[in-house]
C-alpha cells in the first residue's frame, strides 16, 4: 500500500520576542568594507598562483591534456572549423562594409589571443554576423558609399577602403578597451541584465538586417550602405527601385547554393548521430562556385561582382585614431556588450554540456585583449558565431587547440592560397550568410509560446525586435533594455497581493479564492505581500490594504469628528435630536491623532448605535495579519510608509500582526528605531499559525472549526512514517 505520511508537533506558541527570549542567538561579526578592501589587496604565494592560473586558463587544461584521446579529434575539428572560418570571414567582411580579406585577419589574430586567455574550450572565436553589421553601420556612417567621409585628420591621403579599415579597427579597439576594463573591474555580471528573451528578440532583428544587407549581393545590385533609424526601409526602397537591373547569373547562383546548402544542412541535423563529421557543404559549394566562376570567367562574361584581389600576407599594424574614438564611443559600448553576451551564452551551453567552469570576468578580459590586439592588426570586432562553434564542437573539438589549428588554416589561406578565392562571386558569400540565418530567424517561433506563458516577456521580445529593426541595432538594444527593466519594475511595483484563509483541519493557509474548504474566523483578515517593499510600491500596498478591509484614516477622522460632536452635546446637556456638523478648521490635524476619550464619562462603543444620529463607519475587522514571508527587503521610504499604515490601523483599534518576517528585516527595524509606544515588537510572530492561534485566544469564536484549528500544532517537519 501507499506510505502514510503525517507530522505532529507540540511546541509553545511563539511571537518573535518570545522566541528570541527562549533561544539565544549567536553574535556574528560582519566584515567591514575596510576588511574586504584589505583582503582584496593582500597577496601571498597561493593567491599569486591562483591569479596566474585564472589569467592564463590554458595552463589549467594543458596540464590535463590527453594527447592520445584528444589530439586527433582536435586536428579534425581544427581543419573543419578553419575552412568554415575562412568562408565566414570573407562573408562577414561584406556585412562590415570592408574588403573581404580583412575577415581572414579577424579569423586569425583574436583566435590566437583567446587561446591563451579564454576559459571556454569549445567556442570558435572570430567574426559574428550581428557584430559585423554593427561595425558596418559605424563604417558607412563615417565613410559613406556615395559622398565625402566625415572630417577626420587621419583620413588624408587614404583610399576609401583604407579609411573604412581605419574606422573598423578603431571602433574594435575601443570596444576591446571597454571589454577589458569591465573584466578588470569584475563586472561580468552586467550580462545578467540581458535576458534570453531580449537576446532572442535582438538577434532575430539582426538576422532581418543581415538578410536585407545581403540582398544587394544576391541580386548583383549597387546599393550604398546605410545606417541609422529606418535605414532598413531606405535600403529596401533602393533595392526595389532598381530591381529590373538584377544580375540573373548572381541570382541563379545564389538560389542554387542556398537550396543545396539548406538541404544538406538539414541532412546533417537529422543524421548527426550517424555522420562521423557534418558534411562541410558550404566549403564544397564555395570551391565548386570558385571553379565554375574561374572556368566561365563570370566577372567578364556576366558582369558578376567577385571577391577580387586578395593581397598575400599580413599588413603592418595600425594605430587607432583618437578622433574616431570620440565619434564612435556610443556605438562601441553596445558592441562590447553584445559581443560578450553572445560569446558568453554560447560558451555557457558548451561548458554545461562538457562539465567545466567558465569565468565571465576572465572571458571579458580574453575578448577585450583579443579585440585590442586584433584591431592593431586591422581585424574587426570578434565574438563567436553559433554555427562555427557548433562545427568546432560537433566535429570532436576537445580544447582550444582546435581553435589554434583553425587559425593556422586561415593563415595558410592568407599567406599562400588566397589567390584561389579571387574568382569567388560575392553573391555566393551572400548566399552562405543568408542560409546561416535560419537559426536566428526561426526564433520568431518563440513569440506564441511567450504570449501564452508570460505576456511581459513577450512584450520585451516584440519591442526589442521591432525597435532593433526600425531604429538600428544599437538604439534597438537600448530600447529593449529599457523595456526589460520597466517590466521588472512593474512586476515589483504591482505584484499580485492575496487574502489568505486557513485550509480546514490543517495549519496551511492559501489564497481564499482558490479553495473550497477554507475557514476564515470572523473579524480576522490575512494579507499576503509577495514582493520586496520599497519606495515605488509602498503606496500600492497601502491602497491594497484599504481594498481588503476599510480606510482606517477615514474611519479615524469620522470617529474623532463624532467625539467632538458628543462633547458638544454633553456640554449642552442633551444627547438626542439632530445636530449640525460644524467644521472646526483650526485643529483639523487633530482628527488624525489617536481617539482621545478624556473629558468623557464613558468610553464610546463604536459598534453600538450612537446618539443624535451620528454616523460612523463600522469596522468589522478586529485583527489583521500581514504575511511577510515573501518580503526580501524594506527600504527607508517603505519603513516610514509601513509605520504610518500600522499606526492608522492601531488607532482604529485593529490589532496588527506581522508574520514570517526575515531576520535581517527585523534587525533593520530595530536599528532604524521603528518601534515606539504604538507600534510594538510584540506584533511580530514566528509563523502565520502562531499569530492565528494567539488571535483566537484573545477573541474566542465558538465554532467547530476553531476547535480544530486550536488542536493543530505547528511547524518544523517531524514525520511519522507508517505503511498502510
Amino acid at each position: 500500500g501507499q506510505p502514510f505520511l503525517q507530522y505532529a508537533v507540540t511546541r509553545p506558541l511563539y511571537s518573535e520576542d518570545a522566541f528570541a527570549d527562549e533561544h539565544e542567538k549567536i553574535h556574528r561579526h560582519h566584515k567591514t568594507v575596510r576588511h574586504h578592501v584589505k583582503q582584496y589587496f593582500t597577496c601571498d604565494l597561493k593567491r599569486a598562483k591562483n591569479a596566474a592560473l585564472s589569467l592564463l586558463p590554458f595552463i589549467g587544461w594543458m596540464r590535463i591534456y590527453q594527447l592520445k584521446e584528444w589530439l586527433l579529434s582536435d586536428i579534425v575539428s581544427g581543419v573543419s572549423t578553419g575552412l568554415v572560418a575562412v568562408l565566414q570571414g570573407l562573408a562577414y567582411s561584406l556585412l562590415a562594409s570592408l574588403p573581404p580579406w580583412y575577415g581572414l585577419f579577424t579569423a586569425f589574430f583574436p583566435v590566437i589571443i583567446y587561446f591563451f586567455l579564454g576559459t571556454s574550450r569549445h567556442i570558435s572565436v572570430g567574426a559574428f554576423p550581428v557584430l559585423s553589421l554593427m561595425v558596418g553601420a559605424v563604417v558607412t556612417r563615417l565613410v559613406p558609399d556615395g559622398g565625402p567621409p566625415v572630417n577626420i585628420t587621419g583620413f588624408e591621403g587614404l583610399t576609401s577602403d583604407e579609411q573604412r579599415v581605419m574606422v573598423a579597427a578603431s571602433v574594435t579597439f575601443l570596444m576591446g578597451i571597454m571589454q577589458l576594463a569591465m573584466g578588470l573591474l569584475q563586472v561580468g555580471f552586467i550580462v545578467m541584465y540581458l535576458s534570453d528573451t531580449l537576446v532572442s528578440g535582438f538577434t532575430t532583428a539582426a538576422a532581418v538586417h543581415i538578410l536585407v544587407s545581403q540582398l544587394k549581393f544576391v541580386l548583383g545590385l549597387v546599393v550604398p550602405g546605410l545606417s541609422g533609424p529606418l535605414s532598413i526601409v531606405y535600403t529596401l526602397e533602393k533595392i526595389f527601385v532598381q530591381i529590373e537591373k538584377t544580375n540573373v547569373c548572381d541570382l541563379v547562383t545564389s538560389i542554387l547554393i542556398m537550396v543545396v546548402v539548406f538541404i544538406v544542412k538539414e541532412i546533417n541535423d537529422r543524421y548527426k548521430a550517424k555522420l562521423p563529421v557534418p558534411i562541410p557543404i558550404e566549403v564544397i559549394m564555395t570551391v565548386i562556385a570558385c571553379g565554375v566562376s574561374y572556368a566561365f570567367n563570370f566577372q567578364v562574361n556576366y558582369e558578376v561582382d567577385v571577391v577580387g584581389r586578395i593581397p598575400v600576407g599580413y599588413e603592418s599594424p595600425l594605430a587607432p585614431n583618437m578622433q574616431i574614438f570620440g565619434q564612435t564611443a556610443v556605438e562601441a559600448f553596445p558592441m562590447a556588450i553584445v559581443g560578450f553576451a553572445v560569446a558568453f551564452s554560447v560558451a555557457k551551453v558548451y561548458s554545461v554540456k562538457h562539465d567545466y567552469i567558465i569565468d565571465g570576468n576572465q572571458e571579458l578580459i580574453a575578448f577585450g585583449a583579443s579585440n585590442i590586439i586584433g584591431a592593431a592588426f586591422k581585424s574587426f570586432a570578434a565574438s563567436t558565431a553559433l554555427s562555427r562553434s557548433a562545427v568546432q564542437e560537433s566535429t570532436g573539438g576537445k580544447t582550444q587547440i582546435a581553435g589554434l589549428l583553425s587559425a593556422l588554416i586561415v593563415m595558410v589561406v592568407t599567406l599562400a592560397i588566397g589567390f584561389l578565392l579571387e574568382p569567388l562571386p560575392k553573391s555566393v558569400l551572400g548566399a552562405v550568410v543568408i542560409v546561416n540565418l535560419k537559426g536566428m530567424l526561426m526564433q520568431i517561433r518563440e513569440v506564441p509560446y511567450l504570449w501564452r506563458r508570460d505576456r511581459p516577456d513577450c512584450v520585451v521580445w516584440l519591442v526589442t525586435c521591432l525597435a532593433s529593426i526600425l531604429l538600428g541595432l544599437d538604439l534597438g538594444l537600448a530600447v529593449g533594455l529599457g523595456i526589460e527593466l520597466l517590466t521588472v519594475v512593474f512586476r515589483a511595483q504591482f505584484p499580485r497581493c492575496s487574502v489568505l484563509a486557513n485550509i480546514t483541519g490543517t495549519d496551511i493557509y492559501k489564497d481564499c479564492k482558490d479553495y473550497m474548504s477554507i475557514y476564515e474566523p470572523e473579524g480576522v483578515k490575512i494579507f499576503r505581500i509577495p514582493s520586496p517593499i520599497f519606495f515605488a510600491n509602498i503606496d500600492f500596498f497601502r491602497g491594497k490594504l484599504v481594498e481588503v478591509g476599510f480606510n482606517p484614516l477615514r474611519v479615524l477622522r469620522k470617529r474623532n469628528k463624532a467625539l467632538r460632536t458628543i462633547r458638544k452635546l454633553l456640554k449642552k446637556g442633551k444627547l438626542s435630536g439632530p445636530i449640525e456638523e460644524s467644521e472646526d478648521e483650526s485643529n483639523m490635524e487633530d482628527l488624525d491623532q489617536p481617539t482621545d476619550f478624556k473629558d468623557l464619562p464613558v468610553q464610546v462603543n463604536w459598534k453600538s448605535e450612537l446618539p443624535a444620529y451620528i454616523q460612523v463607519p463600522r469596522v468589522d475587522v478586529h485583527s489583521l495579519i500581514l504575511d511577510f514571508s515573501a518580503v526580501s527587503f524594506l527600504d527607508i521610504s517603505a519603513l516610514k510608509g509601513l509605520k504610518a499604515a500600522l499606526k492608522e490601523l492601531i488607532r482604529v483599534e485593529v490589532e496588527v500582526y506581522i508574520v514570517a518576517c526575515d531576520a535581517y528585516i527585523l534587525e533593520k527595524l530595530h536599528s532604524c528605531k521603528f518601534f515606539d509606544d504604538e507600534v510594538k515588537s510584540s506584533m511580530f510572530f514566528l509563523t502565520l499559525h502562531d499569530a492565528m492561534l494567539h488571535i483566537l485566544e484573545k477573541h474566542p469564536v465558538n465554532s467547530e472549526n476553531t476547535k480544530i484549528l486550536k488542536e493543530i500544532s505547528e511547524t518544523v517537519f517531524m514525520y511519522l512514517f507508517s505503511k498502510l
